[in-house]
Order: structure tokens, then sequence, then C-alpha cells
């Protein structure tokens, strides 16, 4: 059972439950495992992540990360880079394990989203937020280059400019400056809401044929940063793979008889 984080499956919808503000080494490790058993389940339709810690993460946990390391992250030995190049890279596959997730990821996000807070979200596909979050990109302040994909997933979401005013400031902004620049997809009251919201956004990508949400997620995937003809040549070969399906049959039948499909994945 881990201890940083609870896993629930309902109507096959994952919730994943942050129990900490903060990310000792633990965490990743239970974090990147839970997703990657996540991503073998063929039942699963969406995730959510949320936390029921006051604030959604205040980021790394400084002081477990120096007990941990501390030799590594201030020794000048090449054996020593070595050791913290290896741990940074360890890092960073568990957050790749939500961005990898075959099915769509939510992030419910309240109160402080730091540092690794928005490394986690922005692994997400979709973020919803409540009135009172506030983002930081932190690390420059304290000394500290963003590592965990801040720095790479944040200009596909808000833009050069805008990564760039977070990352060189590190400043906070708050839930309306977060969705004006893309960043978060819908703000909420306060957190009642925002599991509603959550799960109400979950059911509704739920309630489509998960192959072809599967799809919709590969297809996007692979055309991030490459030419329009690349993605279209990729959509082109994935629909005459599976476009022929069960589901397809199940939304033809559903349209014709005037009532909601029942899709199966098959």
């Amino acid at each position: 059972m881990p201890e940083t984080l609870n896993v629930e499956k309902s109507d096959q919808i994952v919730t994943v439950t942050l129990r900490i503000p903060t990310m000792p080494p633990k965490f990743f490790t239970e974090l990147g495992a839970a997703f990657r058993e996540i991503a073998k389940d063929r039942e699963v339709r969406a995730v959510i992540v949320r936390s029921t810690a006051k604030h959604f993460s205040y980021g790394l946990d400084l002081a477990a990360a120096f007990t941990e390391l501390g030799g590594a992250m201030t020794s000048g030995n090449a054996a020593s880079r070595l050791e913290l190049h290896r741990h940074i890279l360890e890092l960073q596959a568990e957050f790749d394990a939500i961005a990898t997730c075959p099915v769509p990821v939510i992030a419910a996000i309240h109160g402080w989203c730091i540092g690794g807070g928005v490394d986690l979200a922005s692994a997400c596909d979709l973020r919803i937020a409540t009135r009172d979050s506030k983002f930081s990109v932190r690390e420059t302040r304290i000394a500290i280059v963003a590592d965990l994909g801040s720095l790479q997933r944040l200009p596909r979401l808000i833009g050069q400019g805008n990564t760039r005013e977070l990352a060189f400031t590190g400043k906070d902004i708050d839930a309306t400056r977060a969705k004006e620049m893309g960043l978060v997809n819908q703000v909420v009251d306060d957190v009642a809401a925002l599991g509603d919201a959550a799960t109400a956004m979950a059911r509704e990508i739920a309630s489509n044929s998960p192959l072809t949400v599967r799809g919709v997620k590969r297809v996007l995937d692979y055309g991030e940063g490459k030419p329009v003809a690349d993605g279209l040549s990729y959509v082109a070969a994935w629909n005459a793979a599976f476009l022929a399906s069960d589901d397809l049959g199940e939304a033809l039948a559903a349209f014709t008889e005037k009532r909601p499909p029942r899709f199966k994945g098959q």
C-alpha cells in the first residue's frame, strides 16, 4: 500500500489522491508505479489526480531530498555528479508515466501548486483549479533549474513568452491568470465544486468510446512538434487500422435508434 497517495477505481475512472503536500523521494516512486499499473488496465477510461492535503502540492520536499542526496547535490566530484544525473532522470521517468498514460489525466488543483506541483500538473492532459489556487515555477528562487518537465511541457500549453515569464521570475500567479494563459481549463469556486467538476469531466470522457479516446490521445501526442503532414499521415494509418470496431457499430446503432451509445471498448 503506498504511503504518500491512494489509488481508487470506480466506474472505469481511477482517482489518484495525494495524501501529503510535498514530494519526498518515495512519492515519486509511488506515483510512477501507480501510473504504470493504471496504464496496464484496459478498463480505465480516465484518471483524476487530486489532493486531500491543505494544498495540492508545495513541490519537492527539500529536506528529504537533501537527506537522501545531500552529498550528490553539493559535492563537485565526478561520481557525485553522475549519481545526481541518474537520480534526476529517474524522477523525470516517474512524471513521464503520467504524460504517457494511455487515457486522459485530469489534475484537480486547489491552493498552492508550486515547483514539482506544476511539473505534475503540466504532465496531465487537463487541469481544473479552485479560485484560490496559486501557481509558481519557483525553482529559480531557490537556485535550481526546473528539471521535471515544466520547462518542456509548459511552452506547449501557455507559449514561450508566458513560460519564460514564470520561469525567469519565479512569480506567483492566481487561477484567473493561469486560465488566461491556458494553463488551466476551468476555474471553480471551492474544493467541493472542484471534485464535482473533475468527476463530471472524467465521466464525460468515459462516456465516449474508450478505443477512440485512447486513439485521440495517441494522435495528439504523436503530432506534438511535428509538421501537420506527419500528423495527418499518422492519423490516416491509425484509422485504417482501428476505425472498424464494435464501438463504431454501436455508435451508428445508437444514432439510428435515438439512444445513448453503450461503448464496450471492442
